[in-house]
């Protein structure tokens, strides 16, 4: 049973530990020391689809041994616990960002070429700066989704 635990708390921190990470030191270090901000928006970019890849991983393996551990303490999976419901709702705004929000910010990155030397008015920048804001939006949901995860897990032992 230990075991199990320890795997759901340490999927948990890579993921929430990991998001914490990006957004108040890889973020901003990047666009504060690489020259320019298009260098930093590839290298926040790409951070950030790494860190989708762990989040993803992380949240499947969080659900097996949570419902795992559940079956074995009680006899039930308990598959539709509140933790696992926002444990889902995560994962999915994760995939959301991963494979709608961020291709489209890549594309738009890409023919703009360095962002800060468009024109604010410049239909691309528009469209880029709305999909910055929705792909903030959902990490920030998700990170408050994470916090409360962690709370539920914590609780239950």
């Amino acid at each position: 049973m230990s075991f199990l635990r320890f795997l759901m708390l340490l999927s948990l921190i890579f993921w929430i530990g990991g998001l914490i990470f990006f957004a108040f030191v890889l973020a901003p270090t990047a666009f504060s020391v690489l020259p320019t901000t298009h260098l930093a928006g590839n290298v926040v970019g790409r951070s950030l689809s790494k860190l989708h890849w762990i989040g993803i991983i992380s949240g499947i393996v969080y659900l097996i041994t949570s419902m795992l551990h559940s079956y074995f303490t009680n006899g039930t999976a308990h598959v539709f616990a509140f933790r696992h419901v926002l444990l889902c709702l995560m994962l999915a705004l994760t995939l959301i960002s991963q494979f709608g929000i961020m291709p489209r910010m890549d594309v738009l990155r890409a023919s703009l070429g360095e962002l800060s030397a468009a024109p604010i008015d410049n239909p691309q920048r528009v469209q880029f700066d709305a999909l910055h804001v929705w792909s903030t939006r959902v990490e920030g949901t998700v990170l408050l989704l994470g916090l409360v995860v962690v709370y539920l897990t914590a609780r239950s032992f």
